[in-house]
């Protein structure tokens, strides 16, 4: 697919991105190669291939499920405007 200087204003204007001719010209050319990456990859034979979550075979390391704070409701619960059986009282939004 070959990318126009048009294409390039156009995808700035839908992202709100404000750019001079100048730099219109320099993102043609990177998104350029990154198109033409895409398409290399898209030519690659990945039959068989299971997809993976990551590269590597690790895990993540968890913390201890502890709590490491002192539970303040009733001080947060003291400055709201409404309260009600220890829920949050918030006006309607939809009807």
């Amino acid at each position: 697919m070959a990318l126009e200087h048009a294409d390039v204003l156009r995808a700035a204007h839908l992202a709100r991105l404000g750019l001079d001719e100048g730099e219109a010209d320099r993102y043609l050319d990177d998104l350029g190669r990154i198109l033409e990456m895409a398409d290399q990859l898209q030519s690659i034979d990945t039959d068989g291939v299971a997809p993976l979550a990551h590269p590597l075979d690790a895990t993540q390391r968890l913390r201890a499920d502890e709590v490491t704070e002192a539970d303040q409701r009733e001080t947060f619960q003291r400055c709201a405007p409404a309260v009600e059986n220890g829920l949050y009282l918030v006006p309607r939004v939809v009807e």
